[in-house]
Parts: structure tokens; C-alpha cells; sequence
């Protein structure tokens, strides 16, 4: 047996998973379950990338934040946000240090995988009313299927006024589903590859099974979708064509939740990646005092590839730190060759169920701590940041100095597949960028799991880097 100089020395060069468990006093434990009480009611009324912006406006105005123009003036404790569309948000301080120095930036994105309704939705077939779908980001369709499902989103009519579409949410409401085969007859369907036995056309949703009945009591050629038609138009006073402007998204309904009788992870829609967006901003909001200026991007359209007007490829990050430093004083190539970047983005966390799509070294364990990951890609790093040496090792410098519990991770075996995040596009405007995040289980299914240590020391993490 080892003894105990021999153990020092081996707790000394050794790197090892720290679980909070062992790590962290009761207090500190107390302190990650409310902080996952807060998140999780944040989470529950931020379902679109829309519906997060609006929430997080709110909660930013309450504090304080005023609402920012390009071009504004502005000096050193300023708090301030811009809104994008709606459908993106920087919430920024104007630090008392020289902006030369370089801005804290910390970018997670607010959009998550879900089945978005076509330009032309809505079609009966049958005696039932459908509506059609185009599936958003990367999803496994049979996981879609035989769920209770809520519509989200907004409607712009010809008059151009703007109609908000909630339902499934509340009490009383109805919700809607897509249908599956029972197993009694889905001889052929098993024989199917998994990816080829559900498809994107299939994804269709019910909406509706009676028809419209007139005054007479007569019923029309497609009484169904009248029906649909003639109590969106009484709710919301639209019409078909109505339909081809919309943004109109089917969502999970229902709350996130704890999980397991321990009730230290949570399960819900949406932790990919609201659960990196809900932690910076609140390191922002209580770290407002911070000599640095720093950045919080809630980007759109990551899971699509950061494409628009508010994605993350748009130019919109540099020019708002271009502006700033003009009006600043300064120079924004400067500023950026000298700035710092999180990309707030979750990570695949272990799944004992599947092993073997892990490398267990490499792979994020829960309760664990927040996760780095020098590089995402796929196979031979394709498509990735790879962040230097030197500022890996800054970051994990920065949150041993505050006690951060921390994790270096890759996704999984390096041939069975991959993903990105949007720290290449940020890194291609001369700034260096990790990804750091929340470890997850069953990303990007309509009920994902995280644990609150992790969530809490993410949390953590964005509040040492923005002090």
C-alpha cells in the first residue's frame, strides 16, 4: 500500500474529476438547489429564442439596463442591451478599465431543436385536421412522436400587426401530438432502420377531428380544416395566407422537473442551450461592478449553423464591439485582438446506458463541475475551435483561483460522430474562444437532463470570468 508522501505526490500531478459531493460544504449544496429553482421557472416561460429574449429583457430592465442603440453614447458603468429582432440579445456593462484592454465575452444561444410548421401548414386528410412540419436542428423524429405537444410563436397579418400563439401551456388547455403505429401492426416499420422508419414528412401534427357544422347543420368539403381555420380566426383573427409570414413552432408542453428521488437533476425542453444563456446572465446581473466590460450573446439559428441576421455568423457581435470602442476612444481590431471569449455551449455527458459511444477519460461525468472542451468538430476536428494552449490554461487557472469544479471533455468516440458550437465564429474575428458549459444527458431529445451542481458551477465559472 502507497503511503502517504507517495499519495501527496499523486494528488499533487495527478487530474481528477472532482464531484461536489465530496467537495463542497453543505451550504455551497443548499445554494445550487435554489439557483436551479430560479432557472428552472425561467426556463419554463422561455421556450422560443423570442419568448427568452422578451423574459430576459424584462429581468434586465428590472435591474436596471437600458436599452442600447448602435452609436449611443456611452461611459464606464453603463448597463445596457441590445434587442436583435427579437430573436437575439447582447446584455453588456461598460467596465472602468480601458476598453483597449480587451471585453469579456460570454456566447451561448437561446434557439433548440423543435418542428417548426411549414409556409403552408394545415391539411386534412380523412376527417383529421394536420398541421405539416419542417423539424429545426439535429432531432431523432421517433422521439417526437406520441408526446403532448404546445404551439408556439407569432403570427404577422396582412395589416402588419403581430398576434402572439400560445397554446398548450396553460391549465384547460388542449394540446396536440403525432401519432405512431401500435405495435400490433408495425411489422413492416420494424424492419426499418431507425432513421428510415420515421421521416420529416410523417412528422405531421393533429390539430383537429371534428368539422365545421353551419347554421343548417350541414357540413362543407374539407370541414376540418375550416373548423381549425374558423377558431384560429375567432381566437386570433387570422386567416390561411396568414400562415406563410408566421413563425409558429411545436414545443414540448409542460414544466421542467426534477428528476430521481434526490432531486439533483433536472429534466426538461430547452437545456441545449438555456442552460449556458440563464447562468451568464445572471453572472452579469451580479457582476455589474466588474472593472472589465463585458458581453453576454444570446445568439439564434446555432442549431442550424449560426446562418441570419441572428445567428452568430452575422457581423453584428464585431460591430457592436467596433462602435463601443470608437465611441470609446479606441480602436475594435485592437479591442478584439486583445478580447476574451466563452462559448457558453453544453457538452454530452456520461451515459451509462451507452458506453460505448464514450471514451469514459475524456467524457463529462454529472455532478462533476462545469465542462471545458478545447475543441468540438467531428472525426478529425472538422469544423472547430481549437483553443491555444495558452488561454485553456488561463481558463482553468481562473476557475481553480475561485473554486470552480471543473472538467475537461470531448463529446464522445472521435468516429462516432460530432458537433460544433459557435466559438469558430467568433474566433475568426481575432479573438480567442474555449467552449464551456453544461454537461447533458439525452441532448437535444424533447426531455433533456442536466444536473444542478453543474448547472450552479457553470454559473460559477461565468461569474469569475466576468469579475
Amino acid at each position: 500500500m502507497a503511503n502517504e508522501k507517495t499519495k501527496a505526490l499523486a494528488e499533487k500531478l495527478f487530474y481528477k474529476k472532482k464531484d461536489v459531493f465530496t467537495t463542497k460544504s453543505p451550504a455551497e449544496l443548499a445554494d445550487m438547489m435554489s439557483f436551479a429553482e430560479d432557472y428552472k421557472a425561467w426556463l419554463d416561460v422561455s421556450k422560443t429564442e423570442r419568448e427568452a429574449v422578451a423574459e430576459m429583457i424584462r429581468i434586465l430592465t428590472e435591474a436596471g439596463f437600458a436599452e442600447y442603440k448602435l452609436g449611443d453614447s456611452v461611459k464606464a458603468g453603463d448597463k445596457l442591451y441590445y434587442n436583435n429582432r427579437g430573436k437575439s440579445l447582447f446584455a453588456f456593462n461598460i467596465g472602468t478599465e480601458p476598453i483597449e484592454n480587451g471585453i469579456r465575452i460570454c456566447a451561448s444561444h437561446i434557439d433548440s431543436p423543435r418542428l417548426d410548421m411549414k409556409p403552408v401548414p394545415l391539411f386534412e386528410n380523412d376527417g383529421i385536421g394536420y398541421l405539416k412540419t419542417h423539424y429545426y436542428g439535429g432531432i431523432r423524429k421517433y422521439q417526437w412522436t406520441t408526446i403532448p405537444l404546445a404551439l408556439h410563436g407569432v403570427v404577422t397579418k396582412a395589416d402588419g400587426t403581430t398576434v402572439n400563439v400560445t397554446i398548450g401551456e396553460d391549465v384547460g388547455d388542449p394540446v396536440f401530438c403525432i401519432s405512431d403505429l401500435l405495435p400490433h401492426l408495425a411489422q413492416d416499420q420494424n424492419q426499418k432502420k431507425l432513421g428510415e422508419a420515421f421521416t420529416g414528412e410523417g412528422l405531421n401534427i393533429m390539430v383537429c377531428s371534428s368539422p365545421y357544422i353551419d347554421e343548417d347543420g350541414a357540413v362543407t368539403d374539407e370541414g376540418v380544416k375550416l373548423n381549425v381555420m374558423a377558431m384560429l380566426n375567432e381566437k386570433y383573427g387570422i386567416v390561411e395566407s396568414d400562415f406563410i409570414a408566421a413563425e409558429l413552432t411545436a414545443v414540448p408542453t409542460g414544466k421542467a422537473v426534477d428528476v430521481g428521488l434526490d432531486r439533483w437533476l433536472i429534466g426538461g425542453y430547452g437545456h441545449d442551450d438555456r442552460c449556458c444563456a440563464y447562468p451568464s446572465l445572471r453572472a452579469l446581473l451580479d457582476n455589474t461592478d466588474s472593472v472589465h466590460t463585458n458581453i453576454m450573446v444570446f445568439a439564434d439559428k446555432e442549431e442550424i449553423g449560426s446562418n441570419g441576421a441572428t445567428g452568430m455568423r452575422c457581423s453584428l457581435l464585431v460591430d457592436l464591439i467596433d462602435t463601443l470602442s470608437e465611441t470609446l476612444g479606441s480602436n475594435g481590431a485592437l479591442v478584439r485582438s486583445r478580447s476574451l471569449c466563452l462559448s457558453a455551449d453544453v457538452s454530452a455527458a456520461y451515459d451509462p446506458n451507452y458506453p460505448e459511444v464514450y471514451e469514459k477519460r475524456n467524457s463529462a461525468m454529472l455532478h462533476c463541475g462545469v465542462s471545458l472542451c478545447k475543441y468540438t468538430g467531428s472525426r478529425g476536428k472538422a469544423g472547430t475551435n481549437d483553443a491555444p494552449s495558452e488561454y485553456a490554461s488561463f481558463v482553468t487557472g481562473m476557475l481553480d483561483k475561485n473554486s470552480v469544479n471543473w472538467q475537461m471533455v470531448e463529446l464522445g468516440k472521435i468516429d462516432q460522430g460530432g458537433g460544433g458550437t459557435v466559438a469558430m465564429f467568433i474566433a475568426e474575428s481575432n479573438i480567442d474562444t474555449i467552449d464551456i458549459g453544461v454537461p447533458v444527458i439525452s441532448m437535444h431529445a424533447p426531455f433533456e437532463i442536466i444536473s444542478k451542481a453543474d448547472l450552479y458551477e457553470t454559473y460559477r465559472a461565468f461569474s469569475a470570468f466576468c469579475k
